[in-house]
């Protein structure tokens, strides 16, 4: 039997911040942003993934919500991935952060290098 529970919305957050900084789950989100993509596509646009962590990430989205996964009956079965609206929601709101580290990488990299140089206390 599975329980199911009201989740706060603190949790909420935690839970998909965790979704989203982990090493895999932007990459997979990034490339599906695009359109739908077979698994072997996001291994080729993902090359340093493995097998077992692409399908791991990609189970892990479906459960969420964020993606469906689409069976074709062919020999040797076609699995095709998309972002659901909930994905693209996420894609959406997670790109500000793209947009951001565009913005201010320069300004990061010269307070990194000031911090670097500076006498420690």
């Amino acid at each position: 039997m599975i329980y199911t529970y009201p989740m706060d919305t603190e949790e909420l957050v935690q839970q998909t911040l965790d979704r989203v900084a982990d090493k895999w789950t932007l990459n997979v989100i990034e490339e599906l942003h695009n359109g739908e993509l077979r698994f072997s596509q996001l291994q080729k646009r993902i090359p340093s993934i493995s097998q077992k962590m692409l399908t791991k990430t990609l189970r892990q989205l479906e459960r969420d919500g964020l993606v469906t996964r689409f069976v074709h009956a062919t020999v040797p079965p076609r699995v095709d991935y998309n972002l659901t609206p909930l994905g693209e929601s996420l894609s959406e709101a997670v790109c500000s952060i793209w947009l951001w580290a565009e913005k201010h990488g320069a300004d990061v990299q010269a307070a990194r290098n000031r911090f670097d140089q500076s006498p420690t206390v």
